[in-house]
């Protein structure tokens, strides 16, 4: 790994915020099925990588462009697209967890110090997806054009903006969207592979992590205070 890559994935110097309530609130149970909600005719696919089950080809392009801001191609790994974020996201938001089955939606929904967290009616599925129209329609009216037909620096400029809140949407929080949004993208990067994202457990791989702590409980000894070189383990390498 080449230290001048690192600063490329520290755009955004707050990216503690992923932490804060509503990233926690909306943060997926993995695990979860995944179901489609849209008709078969209204699925779109990803180019390279499995059929999308819920996301739009709008919004598939939009967490695809993101991604890769967040998480570019350099020497410490591949693309976020690349990595399987959208396959993940989609994943969890055409499954249980998109649909809101553990959220209290019964109301009543005021605005909410930062502390309180999540106050809005949407189930996750419902709050990507209005999040992505307002910050194409915001993009578009800034910049003349959606987010992922802007320029990288342009769509970096924008998840900057929208990470200060001082981005324009109606309906919800621009700075709640991408809470959620660089959550999402964590998630996909450090989850289990067999949950869409990970590919080829690349973030695994960068970081050392050699996966299922079952699979190396006997090596904690031989690798304590060392550097760790065991090939990971996913849950798919045990079934």
């Amino acid at each position: 790994m080449v230290d001048k890559d690192i600063p490329r994935r520290r755009f955004l110097q707050s990216a503690g915020a992923a932490g804060t309530a509503v990233a926690a609130s909306l943060s997926p149970a993995l695990g979860v099925e995944a179901r489609s909600t849209l008709p078969a005719d209204h699925v779109a696919t990803q180019s390279g990588n499995e059929p999308l089950l819920t996301l739009t080809p709008t919004e598939a392009a939009f967490f695809g462009a993101a991604y890769d801001v967040i998480i570019p191609a350099d020497g410490l790994s591949a693309s976020g697209t690349d990595c399987g974020l959208v396959n993940y996201i989609d994943r969890q938001l055409a499954g249980a967890w998109g649909g809101g089955a553990r959220l209290y939606r019964g109301g009543p929904f005021v605005r909410g110090t930062p502390e309180q967290g999540y106050q809005l009616s949407l189930t996750p599925r419902e709050f990507f997806a209005a999040g992505i129209r307002e910050a194409n329609e915001w993009s578009h009216k800034t910049y003349g054009r959606e987010f992922d037909h802007l320029s990288p620096s342009d769509r970096e400029a924008a998840l900057k903006t929208m990470e200060a809140g001082a981005a324009e949407f109606m309906d919800i929080s621009s700075k709640q969207f991408f809470e959620a949004l660089l959550q999402s993208a964590m998630e996909g990067f450090f989850a289990d592979p067999i949950y869409g994202g990970n590919r080829n457990k690349v973030s695994w791989r960068m970081i050392g992590y050699p996966g299922l702590p079952a699979a190396y409980a006997d090596k904690a000894l031989k690798y304590r205070g060392k550097k760790v070189v065991i090939e990971p383990k996913s849950i798919a390498d045990f079934s």
